[in-house]
């Protein structure tokens, strides 16, 4: 075995709410089971609880009385962050800036006792694994902000945890190496096989890293599944905008139509229904000639992003629809065209959604 892979093990946080002295209300009761193994990622925008349950998770955070965290079935709710196993990796790194590369990674194994042979073949393999070999006598300080990041990986894992927790870790970085990183810890998760809890307000590294995904909103679950069923089948409106770009149409319904400005679209489930809240992904709609599908309308904007471009579409329903095309589509300002949409690219979603 892989001298630095550990188990990961099976987590269950049950009805954990979370309320602080001033009555303020950080996470709704909450309950999730997470396999051994998986890659879990917390998603949501900014005051949503999602570090809060992390923190709970970690044991930094006591949950309210009733809530508790359990490892393999093991009861931890009372127990500090020290005696539970986790490894943590932090948005500022917390790497100390006296030590070198090396003495970074194999500083929990070495208050561990492990023995010094050992650490050293661990701490290799491990800069092996996160790219930064030959950098063992490197000062924090002559790191860039990638070389940091790994060596806060490495050394969260030396450890062989029990799960890795991870909080907004890549926020830090400029885009480019934001996702190239992404995609090294996704590649590095998967050769370890450990359980990981993963919380970010950025979709793309939801998308790309989660096993499954909870979306939060207001401290409490919006919805939880895999990356397809989040960005296919949301849950609601909110699941629906916040996870990529979607067109929101509300409109009366006849014979299974939405009854739209630029004519009459089929939807499937919609038969028994006088008004829908539909949601369609832009790049779900087909840009043709006029009069060859049942919508239409006139482009108002097109903008060229490289691989597609985004051409906004009037007349079609009360609001512009935004339609992500394939860069060949030509197309200009001010021209009427067809828009074809197929009744199962629409998603219908809960009318008290607003």
């Amino acid at each position: 075995m892989n001298p630095v892979v550990g188990h990961g093990v099976s987590l269950r946080v049950e009805s954990c709410a979370k309320t602080y002295a001033d009555g303020t209300r950080a996470i709704e009761p909450t309950s999730l089971d997470i396999a051994s193994g998986e890659t879990l990622v917390l998603l949501g925008p900014s005051g949503c609880g999602k570090t809060t349950l992390l923190r709970i998770i970690a044991g930094l955070e006591t949950p309210d009385l009733g809530g508790r965290v359990l490892f393999d079935g093991k009861d931890l709710t009372g127990l500090p962050i020290e005696r539970r196993n986790v490894g943590m990796v932090f948005q500022s790194y917390a790497l100390f800036p006296n030590m070198t590369v090396a003495e970074n990674i194999g500083y929990g194994l070495k208050i561990r006792g492990v023995a010094k042979s050992e650490r050293t073949a661990r701490v290799a393999e491990l800069m092996e694994l996160t790219n930064i070999s030959g950098l063992e006598d490197r000062r924090i300080e002559q790191l860039s902000g990638g070389q940091r990041q790994r060596v806060a990986l490495a050394r969260a894992v030396a450890i062989r945890p029990s799960v890795l927790l991870l909080d907004e870790p890549l926020t830090a970085l400029d885009a480019a190496l934001r996702e190239r990183l992404r995609s090294e810890l996704n590649r590095l998760l998967r050769t370890l096989g450990i359980t990981a809890i993963y919380v970010t307000h950025d979709q793309a590294e939801a998308m790309e890293l989660g096993d499954r995904v909870v979306v939060m909103r207001k401290g409490a679950i919006a919805q939880v599944g895999s990356p397809r069923e989040i960005y296919f089948t949301p849950a609601d409106r909110f699941v629906a905008e916040f996870v990529g770009a979607a067109n929101i149409v509300e409109a009366p319904i006849e014979g299974g139509k939405l009854i739209l400005r630029g004519g009459r679209q089929p939807v499937k489930g919609a038969d028994d229904m006088a008004v829908a809240i539909a949601m369609v992904r832009p790049e779900a709609i087909g840009i043709v000639a006029p009069g060859a599908a049942a919508l239409n309308g006139m482009i108002e904007s097109v903008r060229f992003t490289g691989d597609r471009q985004r051409i906004v579409v009037c007349d079609v329903t009360d609001k512009p629809l935004v339609v992500d095309a394939p860069n060949t589509v030509q197309v200009s300002v001010g021209e009427r065209i067809g828009i074809a949409v197929a009744p199962d690219a629409i998603r219908l979603l809960p009318l008290d959604q607003r």
